[in-house]
């Protein structure tokens, strides 16, 4: 038997192979991009291969990528390129993940140190056949880049860790990154068509319970919109997130990777993100940023320097 080879949409992703197919809206001028190249960019590149590491901008097909690799920026994918997880916006393939690698962690932080980065983010694939849900590794990172690289700060991006005990946050807490982020993804009447085995309260609650653990991290969540959410919605989750004591919101536009995943319901226009920036400013948020290319690890750096610089001028006026 062949081995599956994930640049085959269908093997890619098996979960929706039998799915009807489901129009491609034409992207408007806002949301269009440059291909990605340079001199820069493909030093990145080089950088990631030789490290035998791989990036949710990749896996994932951020239109930020060109962008962000061009400044020497990426975010880290760690555990995998194979989710346990086949929600229906996601071009991160699914099935049975491999093992674990060990040397994963040295070698995330090898490439930090050698990109030189200020801040760096930490993602995964969901992990949910490990006990743990992969929060060891992820501690373990975490370590390993503030070994080698002490003065980088470090972003997180987790899974649910919903068929974990309350131990696997824990865990993750006590490596003590200093931005933990977990996308809440979209409003909760979407949940079982966009974001199957996961459950809005919970990953609000994640979230929560962080605070709780070490007030001291920052906390993020970032939300879609174009997904068929009405903006009563939206604005209810910014409540929700503000009662659990979120800091940093992120909103982007949801674009299609394939004509098997969930539909693009409508572009929403630049005005729109506007004014969703604006009423999350007025709940109290941190920071927010909303706009058609926000995702969550886009100018990361930049704002983490806008928020530590926000918490400081919060506290200097206490």
């Amino acid at each position: 038997m062949r081995p599956r080879d994930l640049k085959i949409p269908s093997e890619r992703h098996p979960e929706k192979a039998r799915r009807p197919d489901t129009p491609r809206l034409k992207k408007p001028s806002w949301i269009r991009v440059r291909a990605p190249g340079g001199a820069a960019y493909e030093e990145t590149r080089r950088i990631m291969r030789d490290n035998a590491l791989t990036t949710v901008c990749e896996e994932a097909a951020c239109p930020n990528a060109g962008e962000c690799w061009s400044q020497g920026h990426a975010t880290m994918m760690i555990m995998g390129d194979i989710c346990t997880r086949g929600c229906t916006f996601c071009n991160i393939a699914t099935g049975r993940p491999d093992a674990l690698d060990q040397f994963e962690p040295g070698r995330v932080a090898q490439a930090v140190a050698k990109l030189g980065l200020n801040h760096v983010v930490i993602t995964s694939v969901d992990r949910d056949d490990l006990g743990d849900g992969g929060a060891a590794h992820f501690a373990q990172t975490i370590r390993a880049v503030r070994h080698r690289s002490p003065m980088t700060t470090i972003e997180i991006l987790t899974p649910d860790f919903i068929k974990c005990g309350p131990e696997a946050l824990e865990t993750v807490v006590e490596a003590r990154p200093d931005v933990f982020n977990h996308n809440l993804e979209t409003v909760p009447g979407l949940y079982t068509r966009v974001r199957p085995g996961a459950r809005y309260f919970h990953s609000l609650r994640l979230l929560q319970r962080v605070k709780e653990l070490d007030a001291s991290i920052f906390t993020k969540s970032g939300l879609m919109v174009g997904l068929g959410e009405q903006r009563h919605e939206v604005l209810q989750v910014m409540d929700d997130m503000r009662a659990a004591e979120i800091d940093f919101l992120t909103i982007g536009q949801y674009l299609q990777p394939t004509p098997k995943h969930h539909a693009v319901a409508r572009f929403v226009t630049p005005d729109e993100f506007k004014a969703y920036q604006v009423a999350g400013q007025g709940k109290g948020f941190s920071m927010v940023s909303a706009t058609p290319l926000t995702r969550s690890s886009y100018h990361a750096g930049d704002d983490f320097e806008r928020l530590r610089a926000a918490r400081h001028a919060r506290m200097a006026a206490q």
